[in-house]
Formats: structure tokens, sequence, C-alpha cells
């Protein structure tokens, strides 16, 4: 039984080939092509097949993980949306949330959103909180709102009327009348996108959507065409933002949920290094081509938010765009191999913006002009320019040094080394800033977790950004450069269906949120089309009373009713939080907003069995043989003299060899990554092939490690 993973981001498109029965799997990287993603994906899979002979009907299924959504959205290359609200809240997207997230900047930013005013249009109607009708829907409102976006160039239509939540009556009526007019708009509906509560967060997600749904579809269409023409009769699935999998119907219906699926899947891979090397809390590092993400994992779980933000600005929380949808908890940034360095009034920016794939950066030779981090790098001696991505693609040293020079080195008047590190520094100091957005800001101590680095660019950064926040222990795993398409092999299928009704958690009302959360259970499963097998979550967003906020908790099993059902929830609350705010308060009533049930279709039923990473076999040896010696600079190394030395480094092929030992400083090669240990760190493989950094708590002084001579 074979399975192919594929991940498609900004810069390169990643593909997995798994024998589900010995586990044993194969790897493929491609530039992603981003004027027709279908094409990377397309190369990736032949590139497996030409190296294994598969055939396109040996395939048992494909697991799809694409940025298309994220893309579309952070580049504001979506649909054109027309938007119909209630009379009177036209203006609810554009205003946006009164809270500022920057209190003290007189110049603060807000998201620009998805929608022009002019395309949002009105109908008379009015529900109140409970679902009952106010003011009935104005047939002759809602004709002229039909007939102003039909005169418009709109390619997509969101729907997202006053408390539809309660009561999706009136939405489906708009929905039937936008139908009617017999134009192929995709026409999203808060009712059925996101029936919560909060008018401009479910708003701002109906419109996302919309926003995405025609891209996505179109995605999926040449995408599924092509597999079917191929010869291919599997399963397709398409990982969710939530860490799930969704079919495409669903996932055309619902392009929302697949916003942050590359980046979810690597939280998964987090997951299972985890487990495999015991490891309770886990932060994981991803590092592309494009961006940077870090997620977190504790008790063996990636760790999961009921609502999150796109294209956030400065790490800030309430900055982005919020998307009210179940999603693995992220913080990500524009910092990539591709992230783009220039001069900004005297010192070194690096990103948000990137050279993605095309052109890509300067050293690519693919048209690049602008020096990006992956040129710096290669400067640094980190990047072997003959055996990048397993030697597939040479790399053009001399243009990477010359657009350094040119951009950054003589502005700033440093010496291309200094330069260099400078734009590697920087990067690194982004990174960390995200590291310490997902931990300390959010009451995580970094020092009690270790840190699990993949992706192209991860391995390269990761000791360092390990060693700046205490963190001792970094596990690089087997297939680092593919990680969020390895991840993708843990993912099953996952359902949801969720509800906004305001209870107090009480004994009394125990039968009544018991009735509704066996009604969301059958919605649920009826979606899934699940059997008696499946796995049953039950979550809440819960407070104390009187309190504006939530907090995402996880609810006893069905089969806990009554008294121990209240009072397992009250006490899964207060410890919620207090690990989120330091204290509780025992005793203070607490209300539930939001309901929500999570089905899990059985792994079985999606492809036979979990897999296990093959052992490596043991052999006599327990160190490797350099393959080579190249000079590598390590600019922050203790030296007095403040010259510009480097070392002699030298450079290993990935052991294959559990137990082999690689003391710092060394370059550790694979076909999709590249391992940098600085001096101090020790790296040693175990039996399934990760590498295992023990991250030094200070580097050595550069006298402590050789007395090599300075060398440019």
């Amino acid at each position: 039984m074979l399975r192919l993973a594929v991940d498609t981001g900004g810069t390169f498109t990643d593909c997995v080939l798994q024998d589900s029965v010995d586990g044993t799997s194969h790897f493929a990287k491609t530039l992603s092509t981003p004027r027709a993603p279908e094409q990377a994906v397309l190369e990736g899979i032949e590139a497996l097949r030409a190296q294994h002979g598969f055939r396109w009907n040996d395939l048992d299924a494909i697991y799809l993980a694409t940025t298309v959504a994220t893309n579309a959205i952070l580049e504001r290359r979506g649909a054109r949306v027309g938007v119909v609200m209630t009379r009177g809240f036209r203006d609810v997207v554009l205003m946006q949330r009164a809270k500022r997230y920057d209190t003290y900047d007189l110049h603060m930013a807000k998201p620009r959103p998805l929608v022009r005013r002019r395309d949002i249009v009105e109908v008379r109607e009015r529900l109140d909180a409970r679902g009952r009708v106010v003011t009935p829907l104005d047939t002759g409102s809602l004709a002229a709102a039909v007939g102003a976006l039909a005169e418009r160039d709109v390619e997509a239509v969101a729907v997202s009327l006053l408390h539809a939540y309660a009561n999706p009556a009136h939405e489906r009526a708009v929905g039937e009348a936008l139908g009617a007019t017999g134009r192929s708009w995709p026409i999203s509906l808060s009712s059925s996108v996101s029936p919560k509560y909060r008018e401009y967060e479910r708003t701002s997600t109906t419109i996302a959507n919309a926003y995405v749904a025609p891209i996505v579809a179109r995605f999926l269409d040449g995408l599924e065409n092509a597999f079917h023409d191929a010869g291919f009769r599997g399963a397709l699935w398409v990982m969710q933002s939530n860490g799930g999998l969704l079919p495409p119907p669903l996932a055309r219906e619902f392009p929302v949920h697949i916003i942050e699926s590359g980046p979810a899947a690597g939280v998964l891979l987090g997951a299972e290094v985890g487990k495999r090397d015991t490891l309770e809390r886990v932060f994981t590092f991803d590092m592309g081509g494009t961006t940077a993400k870090v997620g977190a994992v504790e008790g063996g779980k990636p760790t999961v938010t009921s609502t999150f933000e796109v294209d956030g600005i400065n790490l800030r929380q309430w900055s982005g765009l919020p998307l009210n949808i179940s999603a693995v908890e992220l913080v990500e940034i524009g910092a990539g191999g591709g992230s783009i360095a220039r001069v900004e009034m005297g010192t070194i920016r690096v990103g948000p913006d990137s050279a993605g794939a095309d052109p890509g950066p300067v050293c690519y030779g693919r048209g690049g002009s602008d020096v990006t981090l992956t040129d710096a790098n290669l400067l640094l001696g980190y990047l072997d320019p003959t055996r990048f991505a397993g030697g597939r693609m040479s790399l053009d040293i001399d243009a990477a040094q010359h657009a350094l020079d040119e951009q950054i080195a003589r502005p700033l008047r440093l010496s291309t080394m200094r330069a260099a590190w400078g734009v590697h520094a920087v990067a690194n100091a982004n990174m960390e800033r995200a590291m310490r957005s997902m931990s300390v800001e959010r009451g995580r101590d970094p020092r009690d977790f270790a840190l699990v680095a993949f992706g192209g660019a991860g391995p390269v950064h990761v000791c360092r950004l390990a060693r700046a926040l205490g963190i001792r222990e970094v596990v690089i795993p087997r297939g680092a450069g593919v990680g969020s398409a390895i991840g993708m092999l843990d993912a099953a299928p996952r359902f949801e269906a969720v509800l906004t009704f305001p209870v107090g958690i009480a004994p009394e009302r125990s039968e009544e949120i018991e009735r509704l959360l066996r009604e969301l259970e059958a919605r649920a499963r009826g979606t899934a089309g699940a059997g008696t097998d499946a796995r049953v979550e039950r979550y809440a967003s819960l407070r104390y009373r009187g309190q504006g906020f939530e907090l995402h908790v996880a609810l006893p099993a069905p089969g806990v009713t009554g008294r121990d059902f209240i009072q397992e929830v009250g006490s899964r609350f207060e410890h919620a939080y207090e690990q989120a705010y330091g204290y509780a308060q025992p005793g203070k009533p607490i209300e539930a907003t939001e309901w929500q049930v999570t089905v899990w279709l059985p792994m079985a039923t999606t492809f036979g069995q979990d897999h296990a990473m093959p052992r490596l076999k043991s052999q006599d040896r327990d160190r490797a043989m350099p393959i080579y010696r190249r000079w590598v600079a390590f600019p922050d190394l203790s030296n007095e003299m403040g010259d510009e030395r480097w070392l002699e480094c030298p450079v290993f092929e990935r052991p294959e060899t559990p137990g082999t030992v690689i003391s710092g400083p060394a370059i550790i090669t694979d076909p999709e990554a590249t391992i940098v240990v600085p001096p101090g760190d020790r790296a040693r493989t175990d039996d399934v092939g990760d590498v295992r950094v023990s991250i030094a708590a200070t580097q050595p002084a550069l006298a402590e490690i050789s007395e090599v001579p300075a060398h440019d």
C-alpha cells in the first residue's frame, strides 16, 4: 500500500512516498510554480515515479497541503467578493475592532480588508440573539441587493446577517435568491462557515472563505483532473488548519479551513517526533523558503486554538484578520530562505517579503536581483553550491556576493562576511522574537521544551536559535527538508460541528447541555459518514461569568453526565485558567458561549494502518567520516581581536548508523536540508535516523577551538 503526501509552499513543493507496510519513505523536492501551483505537484510526483517506478493506480491515497489560500490573502490576490449584510451593519468589516493592538502607536495600521465598501450591500431584516425574528426579511431590499451585485464584477459572495448563528433562515433565503440568478458565484453563508457569535469575527471568516474559494477550486479541480487522467483511483485528502484531513468537496465549500494546512502538518511531525523520542513538551520550528512557523506540542498533542489571525502586524495579538475556525496554534513570520534583505535607515532588514520560487534568490540564477537570506547563508559557507537540493541545483556564489556587496556591504561599509552575517543574525533575531511570542509570552518556559526543526532552511538556523532561548536539545528529524509532507502521514480525517449557545455550567443545565452535544455529534457524524468506531471529542469555550473572552477547553468524553460532568468541566476550566493567567477563582460561576464536537475517522478506514519509522541498522563504527572540508564563518564566536576568522569545517553526509556522534563545528548535509552544528554543540544520530543535538550553554571562545588563521 503506497501513500503520497504533497506540501506545496511558496518556494518549494515537497513530496513523500511511503510504503504503509514497512514504513520506508522516499522524498522529492521541486521548485514551486506560483502561477500554476498544480504544475509543481505533478513535477514532484513524476520525479518520484522516475526514481521508484510505481504506477498511479498503485497509490492508495494522496494527502495534499497547500499555501494557495494563505498566499491569496497575504498578497491580496483573491476573488472580488460581494457581501450581503443586515441594514445598518455595512461597515462592520471596515471598522474592525475598537480595541487597539498597539495603544501608543499613533500611526497604527489596521489590516487591509478583503473587500471594498462599494461591494457591500444591505438587506432589511433583523434577528435577536436567540434567533427570533424582529424584522422579517424584506423581499424588496433583497431583490435590490442581488441586482446590485449582479451588475458588478464580483466573483464570489459572502452573506453575514445579524445573529444568523442562532437562526440561519434569513441567510438561506438570501442564498437561494443569489443562486436563482443563474450565476456561478461561490456563495458562503456565515451560518454554515462560522456559526458563532461576535459579528466582526464571523463576517471576516465568511468573507475570507469567499475570497479564496475560486482559487482553491481551480487548484483542486486541476489536480483532481490530472490525477484521474494519470490513472489515480485512490482517496484524495486535503490537510486542514486544525491538523485533520478533509475530502476535496468540503475543501472547495469551506476553503477557509485549509489556510494553514502546510504549517499544521509540520506540527503533527513534531508531535510524532516527541512520541518516538519520549519528549513531553516540544516546540516545532518550520522554516522554508518564504516563512518561518513556530508551533507547540504539549502532552503529546499539538495545541489547538478555536480562532486565529492571518496577516498580523509585528506578532501583535488583534492585529490581523480574525478567522473563527479551529487551527493548530502557530506563530508565523516572513523569515524564510527567500526573505529579501535590504538596508533601511542605516540598518539591515530581512523580510517579510520573499523572492519566492520565481525568480528566487540571486544564487538560484533564475533572474532574481534582490539579495536574500539564502544568498547570505551561501556566502557564510553554510550551504554547498554544488550539492544544494541533492545536487539538482547549482548555486551561483559569485552572483550572490556581487548582489550582497552592492545592496548591503557597501552602503553600510562592511566586508562581505560581516554583511552576510548581519543578514543571518537579523533573521535569527526575528525568529527568536517569534519563538518568545509562542513561549514566554504565552506562559511557557522554553527551557522545559525540546525544539524540533525542519523545512529546507530550519536546520541551518535552529542551533543558534535554541541557545538564545535556553533550549538544550534540538531534534532534526529524518527527512527534515520535507517535514510538513511527512507530518501529513500522521493525520486522520476530522469533521467538526460548532454552535454558539450561551449557558451557565450548573447541575440544573446538564441535561440541556448533553442534548446540545448529542445534536452536534449527530451533525458531525452525518458530515463525516462516520460509524460507531469513530473517535469523538467535545470542547467548549468557557469563561467566568461576566468576562469578555473565553478559553477553549476539552470536555469529558461521552458517557460522563449530570453532576459528574459539571464538576469535571469546572475542574478542567480552572486548571486551564490557572495555566493561562497564573491563578484561578474556585467557586465563581462559569459559563460557556460556544460548543464544538469533533469526529475523527479511524486510521484503518483511510489507509490501512498507522505507519512506523523503520529503524536504522547497527554497524561497528560510531563516528562518521567527513566527505570533505570547507571554510565556514562563525562570527558569533568570542574573539577579542575582532578578526574575520573562519574555521575549516568538516562536512558530513547525514549518518545512517545509530549512535554516530559529530561534534561541532560541523556541517551535516542530506538532499533536502543542511544542518549547521556550531562549535560546542554535539550531534548524535538515533535509531530512526533523527539527528539530536545537545546545545552548549555558551559557545566556546575561538582560541579554544582552533588556531586557524584569518581567511577570506
